[in-house]
Protein backbone atom coordinates (compact mmCIF):
# COMPACT_ATOMS: atom_id res chain seq x y z
CA UNK A 1 0.00 0.00 0.00
CA UNK A 2 1.31 3.45 -0.95
CA UNK A 3 1.28 5.71 2.08
CA UNK A 4 -0.07 9.24 1.85
CA UNK A 5 2.31 12.07 2.79
CA UNK A 6 0.64 15.18 4.20
CA UNK A 7 2.14 18.51 5.22
CA UNK A 8 -0.07 20.12 7.88
CA UNK A 9 -0.07 23.91 8.35
CA UNK A 10 -1.48 24.79 11.76
CA UNK A 11 -3.06 28.13 12.61
CA UNK A 12 -2.30 30.20 15.70
CA UNK A 13 -5.18 28.78 17.75
CA UNK A 14 -3.43 25.40 17.65
CA UNK A 15 -0.87 26.77 20.11
CA UNK A 16 -2.38 29.73 21.93
CA UNK A 17 -6.10 30.15 22.56
CA UNK A 18 -7.22 33.54 23.77
CA UNK A 19 -4.84 35.84 25.67
CA UNK A 20 -3.44 33.31 28.13
CA UNK A 21 0.22 33.14 27.11
CA UNK A 22 1.49 31.08 30.03
CA UNK A 23 3.51 28.00 29.21
CA UNK A 24 0.87 25.85 30.91
CA UNK A 25 -1.97 27.24 28.78
CA UNK A 26 -0.02 26.86 25.54
CA UNK A 27 0.99 23.31 26.40
CA UNK A 28 -2.69 22.46 26.97
CA UNK A 29 -3.59 23.90 23.56
CA UNK A 30 -0.77 21.95 21.89
CA UNK A 31 -1.93 18.74 23.60
CA UNK A 32 -5.46 19.26 22.21
CA UNK A 33 -3.99 19.79 18.75
CA UNK A 34 -1.67 16.79 19.05
CA UNK A 35 -4.59 14.55 20.03
CA UNK A 36 -6.42 15.51 16.83
CA UNK A 37 -3.32 14.93 14.68
CA UNK A 38 -2.62 11.58 16.33
CA UNK A 39 -5.76 10.28 14.66
CA UNK A 40 -4.18 10.86 11.25
CA UNK A 41 -0.94 9.19 12.30
CA UNK A 42 -2.92 6.23 13.66
CA UNK A 43 -4.36 5.70 10.17
CA UNK A 44 -0.85 5.29 8.76
CA UNK A 45 -0.49 8.72 7.17
CA UNK A 46 2.99 10.25 7.10
CA UNK A 47 2.71 13.77 8.52
CA UNK A 48 4.97 16.79 8.59
CA UNK A 49 3.65 19.43 10.96
CA UNK A 50 4.25 23.14 10.43
CA UNK A 51 2.96 25.91 12.66
CA UNK A 52 2.81 29.63 13.29
CA UNK A 53 4.70 31.49 16.02
CA UNK A 54 3.31 35.03 15.84
CA UNK A 55 2.13 35.41 19.46
CA UNK A 56 5.14 33.56 20.79
CA UNK A 57 7.75 35.59 18.94
CA UNK A 58 5.86 38.79 19.84
CA UNK A 59 5.93 37.88 23.53
CA UNK A 60 9.60 36.94 23.31
CA UNK A 61 10.43 40.31 21.76
CA UNK A 62 8.61 42.06 24.61
CA UNK A 63 10.72 40.11 27.09
CA UNK A 64 13.84 40.95 25.09
CA UNK A 65 12.98 44.66 25.08
CA UNK A 66 12.31 44.66 28.82
CA UNK A 67 15.64 43.01 29.61
CA UNK A 68 17.77 44.77 26.98
CA UNK A 69 21.00 46.02 28.51
CA UNK A 70 24.73 45.68 28.07
CA UNK A 71 24.69 42.57 30.23
CA UNK A 72 21.66 40.98 28.52
CA UNK A 73 21.46 42.37 24.96
CA UNK A 74 18.27 41.70 22.97
CA UNK A 75 18.56 39.06 20.26
CA UNK A 76 17.74 39.85 16.59
CA UNK A 77 14.51 38.72 14.98
CA UNK A 78 15.92 35.68 13.18
CA UNK A 79 17.33 34.38 16.48
CA UNK A 80 13.99 34.95 18.22
CA UNK A 81 12.37 32.91 15.45
CA UNK A 82 14.82 30.08 16.07
CA UNK A 83 14.17 30.22 19.81
CA UNK A 84 10.39 29.94 19.38
CA UNK A 85 10.79 27.10 16.86
CA UNK A 86 12.70 25.13 19.48
CA UNK A 87 10.18 25.91 22.22
CA UNK A 88 7.08 25.00 20.19
CA UNK A 89 8.80 21.97 18.68
CA UNK A 90 9.57 20.72 22.19
CA UNK A 91 5.92 21.14 23.21
CA UNK A 92 4.75 19.18 20.16
CA UNK A 93 7.38 16.50 20.76
CA UNK A 94 5.99 15.84 24.25
CA UNK A 95 2.33 16.23 23.28
CA UNK A 96 2.47 13.91 20.26
CA UNK A 97 4.35 11.25 22.21
CA UNK A 98 1.65 11.41 24.89
CA UNK A 99 -1.23 11.28 22.38
CA UNK A 100 0.30 8.37 20.46
CA UNK A 101 1.06 6.36 23.59
CA UNK A 102 -2.59 6.72 24.58
CA UNK A 103 -3.33 4.92 21.29
CA UNK A 104 -0.73 2.23 21.90
CA UNK A 105 1.76 3.69 19.40
CA UNK A 106 5.45 4.43 19.90
CA UNK A 107 6.81 6.84 17.29
CA UNK A 108 9.76 9.21 17.24
CA UNK A 109 8.96 12.92 16.90
CA UNK A 110 11.70 15.13 15.46
CA UNK A 111 11.43 18.94 15.71
CA UNK A 112 13.70 20.56 13.13
CA UNK A 113 14.96 24.15 13.43
CA UNK A 114 14.21 25.14 9.85
CA UNK A 115 15.62 27.89 7.63
CA UNK A 116 13.79 29.35 4.64
CA UNK A 117 15.83 30.93 1.86
CA UNK A 118 14.62 34.30 0.58
CA UNK A 119 15.74 36.40 -2.36
CA UNK A 120 17.68 39.48 -1.15
CA UNK A 121 16.16 41.35 -4.12
CA UNK A 122 12.58 40.53 -3.10
CA UNK A 123 10.57 43.75 -3.29
CA UNK A 124 9.29 43.06 0.24
CA UNK A 125 12.64 44.29 1.59
CA UNK A 126 11.91 47.75 0.16
CA UNK A 127 8.35 47.79 1.54
CA UNK A 128 8.22 46.34 5.08
CA UNK A 129 4.63 45.64 6.07
CA UNK A 130 4.59 42.98 8.78
CA UNK A 131 4.05 44.49 12.29
CA UNK A 132 5.94 42.80 15.11
CA UNK A 133 6.71 43.43 18.76
CA UNK A 134 5.26 45.95 21.23
CA UNK A 135 3.43 49.24 20.69
CA UNK A 136 5.25 52.56 21.19
CA UNK A 137 4.27 56.22 21.34
CA UNK A 138 5.23 58.34 18.35
CA UNK A 139 8.07 59.93 20.33
CA UNK A 140 9.47 56.54 21.35
CA UNK A 141 9.16 55.21 17.80
CA UNK A 142 11.03 58.19 16.35
CA UNK A 143 13.82 57.79 18.91
CA UNK A 144 14.22 54.04 18.35
CA UNK A 145 14.04 54.50 14.58
CA UNK A 146 16.83 57.08 14.77
CA UNK A 147 19.01 54.91 17.03
CA UNK A 148 18.46 51.53 15.38
CA UNK A 149 17.38 52.14 11.79
CA UNK A 150 14.17 50.15 12.38
CA UNK A 151 11.03 51.20 10.49
CA UNK A 152 7.87 52.03 12.46
CA UNK A 153 4.29 52.54 11.32
CA UNK A 154 1.13 53.58 13.12
CA UNK A 155 -1.09 50.54 13.77
CA UNK A 156 -4.86 51.09 13.82
CA UNK A 157 -4.79 53.90 16.37
CA UNK A 158 -3.11 51.71 18.97
CA UNK A 159 0.37 53.19 18.68
CA UNK A 160 3.46 52.62 16.57
CA UNK A 161 4.95 49.21 15.87
CA UNK A 162 8.06 48.08 14.13
CA UNK A 163 7.38 46.68 10.66
CA UNK A 164 9.62 44.18 8.89
CA UNK A 165 9.70 42.68 5.38
CA UNK A 166 7.69 39.55 4.57
CA UNK A 167 9.56 38.03 1.61
CA UNK A 168 8.52 34.92 -0.32
CA UNK A 169 10.31 31.65 0.56
CA UNK A 170 12.18 30.25 -2.46
CA UNK A 171 13.68 27.18 -0.76
CA UNK A 172 13.71 25.28 2.55
CA UNK A 173 17.29 24.47 3.60
CA UNK A 174 16.44 21.32 5.57
CA UNK A 175 13.93 19.79 3.13
CA UNK A 176 16.15 16.78 2.27
CA UNK A 177 16.69 15.97 5.96
CA UNK A 178 12.97 16.29 6.61
CA UNK A 179 12.13 14.00 3.69
CA UNK A 180 14.65 11.40 4.89
CA UNK A 181 13.15 11.42 8.39
CA UNK A 182 9.62 10.97 7.04
CA UNK A 183 10.71 8.10 4.80
CA UNK A 184 12.07 6.41 7.95
CA UNK A 185 8.59 6.86 9.51
CA UNK A 186 9.54 9.61 11.95
CA UNK A 187 7.06 12.43 12.64
CA UNK A 188 8.58 15.82 11.83
CA UNK A 189 7.75 19.28 13.17
CA UNK A 190 9.31 21.90 10.89
CA UNK A 191 9.12 25.38 9.31
CA UNK A 192 7.79 26.97 12.50
CA UNK A 193 6.64 30.52 11.92
CA UNK A 194 7.40 30.18 8.21
CA UNK A 195 11.01 29.26 8.90
CA UNK A 196 13.98 31.40 9.86
CA UNK A 197 14.56 33.76 6.90
CA UNK A 198 18.08 33.51 5.49
CA UNK A 199 19.87 34.62 2.35
CA UNK A 200 22.39 32.45 0.54
CA UNK A 201 25.83 34.07 0.28
CA UNK A 202 29.15 32.72 -1.09
CA UNK A 203 30.21 32.09 2.51
CA UNK A 204 26.98 30.43 3.67
CA UNK A 205 23.53 31.37 4.95
CA UNK A 206 22.95 34.63 6.81
CA UNK A 207 19.83 35.44 8.82
CA UNK A 208 17.79 38.53 7.95
CA UNK A 209 15.25 40.64 9.82
CA UNK A 210 12.01 39.44 8.23
CA UNK A 211 8.93 37.29 8.82
CA UNK A 212 7.83 34.69 6.26
CA UNK A 213 4.17 33.79 5.84
CA UNK A 214 3.78 30.33 7.39
CA UNK A 215 1.31 29.07 4.78
CA UNK A 216 3.60 29.95 1.86
CA UNK A 217 6.47 28.22 3.66
CA UNK A 218 4.32 25.14 4.23
CA UNK A 219 3.42 25.07 0.52
CA UNK A 220 7.08 25.29 -0.49
CA UNK A 221 8.02 22.54 1.99
CA UNK A 222 5.17 20.32 0.74
CA UNK A 223 6.45 20.75 -2.82
CA UNK A 224 10.06 19.92 -1.90
CA UNK A 225 9.26 16.81 0.17
CA UNK A 226 6.92 15.58 -2.58
CA UNK A 227 3.82 15.55 -0.39
CA UNK A 228 0.51 14.31 -1.75
CA UNK A 229 -1.47 16.89 0.20
CA UNK A 230 -1.09 20.26 1.88
CA UNK A 231 -3.61 20.47 4.71
CA UNK A 232 -4.10 24.06 5.90
CA UNK A 233 -5.97 24.10 9.20
CA UNK A 234 -7.79 27.21 10.35
CA UNK A 235 -10.89 28.20 12.34
CA UNK A 236 -13.56 27.22 9.74
CA UNK A 237 -14.52 24.00 7.94
CA UNK A 238 -14.45 25.58 4.46
CA UNK A 239 -13.39 28.67 2.57
CA UNK A 240 -16.46 30.81 1.90
CA UNK A 241 -17.43 33.33 -0.75
CA UNK A 242 -19.79 36.20 0.12
CA UNK A 243 -18.82 35.49 3.72
CA UNK A 244 -21.19 36.92 6.33
CA UNK A 245 -23.97 37.68 3.83
CA UNK A 246 -27.21 35.87 2.95
CA UNK A 247 -25.40 34.62 -0.20
CA UNK A 248 -22.60 32.98 1.82
CA UNK A 249 -21.46 29.79 0.07
CA UNK A 250 -18.95 27.16 1.15
CA UNK A 251 -16.42 26.15 -1.48
CA UNK A 252 -15.82 22.41 -1.79
CA UNK A 253 -13.99 21.22 -4.95
CA UNK A 254 -12.46 24.22 -6.71
CA UNK A 255 -9.78 25.10 -9.24
CA UNK A 256 -7.13 27.71 -9.91
CA UNK A 257 -9.36 29.52 -12.39
CA UNK A 258 -12.28 29.70 -9.98
CA UNK A 259 -10.17 30.89 -7.08
CA UNK A 260 -8.37 33.52 -9.14
CA UNK A 261 -11.75 34.96 -10.10
CA UNK A 262 -12.75 35.12 -6.44
CA UNK A 263 -9.41 36.70 -5.50
CA UNK A 264 -9.92 39.39 -8.16
CA UNK A 265 -13.37 40.06 -6.67
CA UNK A 266 -11.79 40.60 -3.22
CA UNK A 267 -13.64 37.66 -1.66
CA UNK A 268 -10.86 36.75 0.78
CA UNK A 269 -9.53 38.91 3.62
CA UNK A 270 -5.86 39.86 3.02
CA UNK A 271 -4.81 39.28 6.64
CA UNK A 272 -6.47 35.90 7.12
CA UNK A 273 -7.92 33.73 4.35
CA UNK A 274 -6.20 35.24 1.29
CA UNK A 275 -2.68 33.91 2.08
CA UNK A 276 -4.14 30.47 2.78
CA UNK A 277 -5.91 30.43 -0.57
CA UNK A 278 -2.77 31.62 -2.38
CA UNK A 279 -0.66 28.98 -0.63
CA UNK A 280 -3.17 26.27 -1.58
CA UNK A 281 -2.96 27.41 -5.20
CA UNK A 282 0.83 27.48 -5.04
CA UNK A 283 0.99 23.83 -3.98
CA UNK A 284 -1.76 22.53 -6.28
CA UNK A 285 0.05 24.03 -9.27
CA UNK A 286 3.21 21.99 -8.58
CA UNK A 287 1.85 18.84 -10.22
CA UNK A 288 -1.07 16.64 -11.15
CA UNK A 289 -2.46 14.61 -8.29
CA UNK A 290 -1.42 17.13 -5.68
CA UNK A 291 -4.26 18.61 -3.66
CA UNK A 292 -4.46 21.34 -1.05
CA UNK A 293 -7.26 21.32 1.51
CA UNK A 294 -8.36 24.17 3.78
CA UNK A 295 -10.48 23.21 6.76
CA UNK A 296 -10.61 23.24 10.58
CA UNK A 297 -8.47 21.24 12.98
CA UNK A 298 -11.55 19.37 14.20
CA UNK A 299 -12.19 18.12 10.65
CA UNK A 300 -8.59 17.22 9.76
CA UNK A 301 -9.12 13.46 9.72
CA UNK A 302 -12.32 13.70 7.68
CA UNK A 303 -10.74 16.20 5.29
CA UNK A 304 -7.83 13.89 4.44
CA UNK A 305 -10.41 11.28 3.41
CA UNK A 306 -11.94 13.85 1.05
CA UNK A 307 -15.26 14.27 2.85
CA UNK A 308 -15.04 17.91 3.98
CA UNK A 309 -13.05 21.10 3.46
CA UNK A 310 -12.21 23.25 0.46
CA UNK A 311 -10.13 21.16 -1.96
CA UNK A 312 -7.90 22.91 -4.49
CA UNK A 313 -6.35 21.04 -7.40
CA UNK A 314 -5.57 21.40 -11.10
CA UNK A 315 -8.68 21.58 -13.27
CA UNK A 316 -7.48 18.58 -15.28
CA UNK A 317 -7.60 16.36 -12.18
CA UNK A 318 -10.71 17.79 -10.56
CA UNK A 319 -12.91 14.81 -11.35
CA UNK A 320 -10.32 12.13 -10.54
Amino acid sequence: MVKKRVVIALGGNAIQQGKDATAEAQIRAVETTADALAGLIEEGIDVIITHGNGPQVGNLMLQQAAADSEATPAMPLDVCGAMTQGMIGYWFENALTKALRARGLERSVAPIVTRAVVDPNDSAFSHPTKPIGPFYSQEEAVRIERESGYVFKEDAGRGYRRVVPSPFPVAICEHAVIRDLVEREHIVVASGGGGIPVIDTPDGYVGVEAVIDKDFAAAKLAELVEADMLLILTAVDHVYVNFGTPEETALEETTKEQLETYIAEGQFAPGSMLPKVRAALQFAETGEGRVAVITSLAQARTAVRGDIGTRVRLAATLQQ
